[in-house]
């Protein structure tokens, strides 16, 4: 079995649909960050999963907090606790909290992620935890076969 991650957009635009109706889902993950505004285009994107029958395998909450970069002190400045709500409404898993880092955006813009360039940081645990816990989310669903695809990363 091969597995693929695919990030797209917010929305629940033609990108979205197409893929629905055209490639096999194993599920959705909803990333959102704690603010209404964008709360709201993730309630769409759950509701046009659920009408076409793609589960919704938990909620990723983005820049959750601000990590102050001199002392450390976290500060949810986007509101607090957003992607909890929306799990909860939804009767769906936090998948995980990441922050709003410097690090994460710098090293992504370099192409290194955080995973690889810095994997004992807090931020890459972050990720590895949100990966494991998808991982035994799609490994608990009855339409999974007993055997787990290996997931690499690759700079071809």
């Amino acid at each position: 079995m091969i597995t693929f991650f695919i990030d797209m957009p917010p929305g629940t635009g033609d990108i979205q649909l197409t893929l629905a109706q055209k490639v096999p889902v194993a599920g959705s993950v909803i990333v959102t960050t704690p603010q209404d505004i964008a709360l709201l285009d993730a309630r769409r994107g759950i509701e046009m999963f659920n009408k076409v029958k793609i589960p919704v395998l938990g909620v990723v909450e983005n820049m959750s907090t601000h990590i102050c970069s001199n002392c450390g002190h976290h500060e949810a400045i986007f509101g607090d606790e957003g992607g909890a709500s929306l799990a909860k409404e939804y009767n769906v898993n936090v998948l995980g909290k990441l922050p709003l880092s410097l690090a994460i955006r710098e090293q992504s813009d370099a192409g290194r992620p955080i995973v690889v360039n810095a994997p004992e940081s807090d931020a890459a645990g972050i990720y590895q935890s949100i990966a494991r816990k998808l991982g035994a989310t799609l490994a608990s669903q009855q339409n999974v076969q007993t055997a787990m695809p290996i997931i690499g990363m690759s700079d071809d």
